[in-house]
């Protein structure tokens, strides 16, 4: 008779595992809600920012571009919960639909910036010598100058458009993050199971994918978390200087340069619900990634 125990199939075992990534997920939650409550408040903002940006057309009830002067400079009301602008446009729309903008552009930039930064920190951090030496003195060349200047300067290049600010912000500010993920490569380099898998020959490639980007994880989403916010701020900031996003399409930035500024004294709503939803997305995004920071860091965790 064979003692061999049956093997569990893999169908059988698929909803194990969803299972436990679930119970993962959900304790993770409760931790975050009971040990770090404005995190989870943070978290909750954040939330409905992107259920506002995605449900964008139902959630606003007119179209951000829907103009007539009859109704143009209308004080906040019934009618325009944010008022009207010098066009008549319902503000309450255009600050709708530039949630959709502004986070779109953010988790696009923050994406491109981790996904670059990343790639030179794992490059620089894990093979060390020469090429390390040759990336960081660039990195160091390129954070010699502002982020702004350098998006500002990426803009000029690239043209006015969405894409072109996404790319401006995406790549200005990738330099920076990859210092950060060089740091937590070259202590994942150090690890005995990574010289193992040298010593054993293994090749540079599979120790990467296999050891490296697996024990880099908590880093690169710390950072994209702490970087979210930021991005967000400098969209803004590019879209009141004129380099954003071209208009009609409502951005925060752009609706507080566009008439907010010329505006201010006349009809102060026009600035006043744009600079509070820019200031509300970067107050989630900062307090949720400080919180995810002290939970995923191992250094800060055990204190």
């Amino acid at each position: 008779m064979s003692l061999t125990r049956p093997s569990t199939p893999a169908s059988a075992r698929a909803p194990d595992e969803r299972r436990q990534r679930a119970s993962r997920v959900r304790r993770f939650l409760s931790t975050l809600a009971r040990r770090k409550p404005l995190g989870a408040a943070g978290g909750l903002i954040v939330l409905v920012l992107l259920v506002v940006a995605i449900f964008a057309d139902a959630i606003a009830p007119h179209h951000f571009n829907e103009t007539s002067l009859l109704r143009a400079f209308q004080r906040p009301g019934a009618a325009h919960w944010f008022g009207t602008d010098e066009l008549g446009r319902d503000v309450y729309s255009r600050v709708v639909y530039g949630a959709r903008v502004s986070m779109f552009v953010g988790l696009a930039a923050t994406g491109i910036s981790v996904l670059l930064g990343g790639l030179i920190g794992v490059l620089s951090g894990y093979f060390g010598r020469g090429l390390d030496l040759l990336l960081q003195r660039l990195v160091d060349a390129w954070m010699a100058f502002p982020g702004l200047v350098m998006a500002i300067v990426i803009l000029a290049l690239l043209g006015p458009g969405l894409w072109s600010v996404i790319l401006a912000l995406g790549v200005s500010q990738a330099f920076p993050q990859s210092r950060t993920i060089r740091s937590a490569t070259l202590v994942v380099r150090e690890l005995p199971y990574v010289e193992a898998s040298l010593a054993v020959g293994a090749s540079h490639w599979h120790i990467l994918v296999r050891h490296v980007l697996p024990n880099i994880v908590a880093p690169l989403i710390i950072v994209a978390s702490n970087f979210l916010g930021f991005v967000i701020l400098i969209e803004a900031a590019v879209s009141f200087l004129g380099y954003g996003v071209p208009p009609p399409q409502p951005s925060w930035g752009g609706m507080l340069s566009a008439t907010g500024r010329v505006y201010m004294h006349r009809a102060p709503w026009l600035s006043i619900f744009p600079g509070l939803a820019l200031s509300l997305a970067v107050f989630g995004f900062n307090v949720l990634g400080d919180a995810l920071r002290d939970l995923l860091d191992p250094r800060l965790r055990a204190s």
